[in-house]
């Protein structure tokens, strides 16, 4: 390989993001978060969902923002499948509970079929290895109104009953993020072995 082509692959593989989230054997990091579903503010707590089934924990940047909004729809969408595959689905973001509790009831966003925590913090999606960054002054979602929070990338794991990540699906689209997550919830119920 010549030396510019050497360093201009070099230079492209640098410009990728960086993907270093929790990878699948690792053990998934508990948490307790104010949540929202359909409106309603409740307490989530991973451990207590994780002895019904396998937990689809999908982390995105924030609430009211074009990608996010087509991901919590289209888990929306699929919810019944998650479901059927024996899977729950919870989203965590660095929103306010209040942010979410309208989110949660959007029927262009989760259209109050998907759980969605309040991490306002930022610590849970530091627990499993996400990079968080600061909100750019100014940012408006959707409605027109100022974002203020922090965000998460955009990264889903789906957490086994042992409490071990089974599969974590990242860098992608908002939509191929879900059609990955739905795969692999179905390859876990069939107890196939994972990749």
């Amino acid at each position: 390989m010549k030396p510019s082509l050497l360093t201009a692959a070099i230079a492209a593989l640098a410009a990728l993001p960086t993907f270093a989230a929790l990878k699948p054997g690792d053990p998934a990091p508990a948490f307790e978060a104010q949540a929202s579903k359909a409106g309603q503010a409740f307490g989530y707590s991973l451990q207590a969902e994780l002895k019904k089934g396998p937990v689809v924990v999908y982390f995105y940047p924030s609430a009211f923002t074009n990608g996010c909004n087509l991901q919590a729809h289209s888990f929306a969408v699929a919810q019944e499948k998650f479901t059927a595959a024996g899977a729950s689905i919870v989203g965590v973001s660095l929103d306010s509970i209040a942010r979410l509790n309208d989110f949660s009831a959007d029927p262009e966003s989760c259209a109050g079929k998907i759980a969605v925590a309040s991490d306002a913090e930022g610590r849970i999606a530091r627990a499993y290895d996400l990079a968080v960054r600061e909100a750019a002054p100014g940012r408006k979602d959707t409605r027109g109104a100022e974002i203020d929070h922090g965000f998460a990338e955009r990264t889903t794991f789906i957490v086994g009953t042992d409490g071990r990540i089974a599969a974590t699906v990242g860098g992608l689209a908002p939509a191929a993020n879900v059609e990955q997550a739905l795969a692999a919830v179905q390859t876990l119920a069939r107890g196939a072995p994972r990749p």
